[in-house]
């Protein structure tokens, strides 16, 4: 991939203007940018860190849509309102419909809209939650975050739009009416103001802060993060300022497969191509195909809370990811399953009698142990591999209130000229977030937010 790095190489004058001023440069900026670009009308994006992407350079495992192209060409029958289904079911209800809706109908048109700027999203697999496949992501299996910020990133640069890096906001600007006219800026020259007729905020969420995530929920006290270091929370916190409301803070999702040791998260595509999850006395525990909190919690209940992600060769041949941690060395492999059950210390016949069990249920079709629904193949394929894997911190599901038009909401309505998209929101994904479900938000939102900045 390319190196997504652009250095400011003189300084800004005290005061400056632009007609939309995006703060935060990952995946839902990005979108934003090309949107309000697209309108004619002049884009500054600010993005704190030395790079664009934000925690969108993380998402390994796909963009959730339903009735693409790319499922067509493949025989899946899908629509928007299963996809609303899974994600309400998903979500514990506690999510906004309105926003649930406007995300499941609108993400079959961002995946297009995604593809016409260049992006491959013709593989179509399954995340956890999901009744059908939907989740879209590059061919081969290749990490989709990457991939769609160099896709934008450089749709948004062929636009004109301005990027400003190592360029942080710390403060929104109201004027006597309480609209939103401008943001304070900090940058390694000092500090200016730049004006606006419209703020868009997409800063994301705060899963790497770990101050701030305890403090909604005190079970998280040490647990580690599977979020980029930009995750701190300064959106809401500077939206807070201004008057913000806020939705769901509490609810906060740990991804149930991420290395204990390397904090590396192991995309649930691997688990979507059909692996499964084995405790250390051998025996499977759970719908591996569950959605989020429930696998998690179930592996927080096994000896060391954690256990072992196991796949044959079949998969690691479907998923380029997986070829990442193998360099990593975090994987283990043998040439047998016994092999593979002396290296991990478990009981060989325990093992081997486990992923038997769950060869027979693939051929059938049917899980009776655990209601496995997705049943991809058997694991048949020397060599075999596994990876020890434990809950981390990965989403936060609550933030600021918007509306379907992305305004900020305030205690009296919404803020005029205050506009958020992406993880720094909530409502959308409730009290759980289907895996591919983070891609569409942002996407979709980030498209929302760009086209009614411009308009405002």
């Amino acid at each position: 991939m390319a190196v997504l790095v652009m250095v400011l190489l003189a300084a800004p004058a005290a005061a400056e203007s632009a007609d939309v001023v995006i703060v935060g440069a990952g995946g839902a900026g990005l979108a934003a940018a090309i949107e309000a670009a697209d309108q004619g009308v002049s884009v500054v994006v600010l993005e704190k860190m030395p790079m664009v992407g934000g925690n969108t350079l993380y998402a390994t495992g796909g963009m959730n849509a339903a009735g693409t192209s790319s499922q067509e060409a493949l025989g899946i029958e899908d629509s928007p309102a299963v996809h609303y289904e899974d994600t309400i079911q998903g979500g514990n209800d506690l999510n906004v419909p309105e926003l649930v809706e406007i995300m499941t109908s609108q993400a079959p048109a961002a995946v297009e809209w995604l593809k016409g700027l260049g992006a491959d999203l013709d593989d179509v697999g399954r995340l956890g939650g999901s009744s059908v496949n939907r989740t879209h992501r590059p061919t081969g299996g290749q990490a989709v975050g990457p991939h769609l910020v160099q896709v934008m990133f450089e749709a948004a640069q062929d636009r004109g739009v301005e990027f400003r890096l190592e360029s942080q906001a710390v403060e929104i600007l109201r004027n006597e009416d309480g609209a939103a006219y401008g943001v304070v800026v900090d940058n390694r020259d000092g500090t200016y103001t730049i004006t606006a007729k419209a703020i868009v905020v997409t800063t994301g969420g705060f899963g790497a802060n770990p101050t701030m995530f305890v403090e909604y929920d005190p079970e998280l006290e040490g647990f580690g993060t599977t979020n980029a270091p930009s995750a701190t929370g300064d959106g809401i916190a500077m939206l807070t300022e201004v008057g913000a409301q806020l939705i769901h803070m509490d609810q906060i999702q740990t991804h149930p497969t991420v290395h204990p040791g390397r904090s590396t998260m192991i995309t649930e595509a691997v688990r979507g191509n059909g692996a499964i999850m084995v405790s250390r006395d051998g025996t499977r525990f759970v719908d591996e195909m569950g959605t989020r909190d429930v696998v998690s919690t179930a592996i927080l209940e096994q000896e060391g809370q954690s256990a072992y992600l196991l796949f044959d060769d079949s998969i690691r041949a479907s998923l380029a990811a997986i070829e990442n941690y193998r360099r990593q060395g975090i994987v283990t492999e043998a040439d047998t399953l016994e092999a593979l059950a002396s290296e991990l210390g478990i009981d060989a016949s325990t093992l081997t009698a486990a992923v038997e069990q769950y060869n027979a249920s693939a051929a059938e079709g049917v899980d009776e142990a655990f209601g496995r629904s997705d049943l991809p193949r058997s694991l048949t394929e020397a060599p075999f591999f596994a990876v020890e894997v434990g809950p981390a911190v990965h989403h936060t599901m609550g933030g600021v209130v918007i509306n379907g038009d992305t305004e900020v909401q305030g205690s009296e309505g919404s803020i005029p000229g205050l506009f958020a998209a992406g993880e720094l929101t909530g409502g959308v994904h409730g009290g759980n977030r289907l895996g591919g479900n983070a891609l569409a938000d942002i996407v979709v939102f980030g498209r929302i937010a760009g086209q009614h900045a411009a308009q405002f």
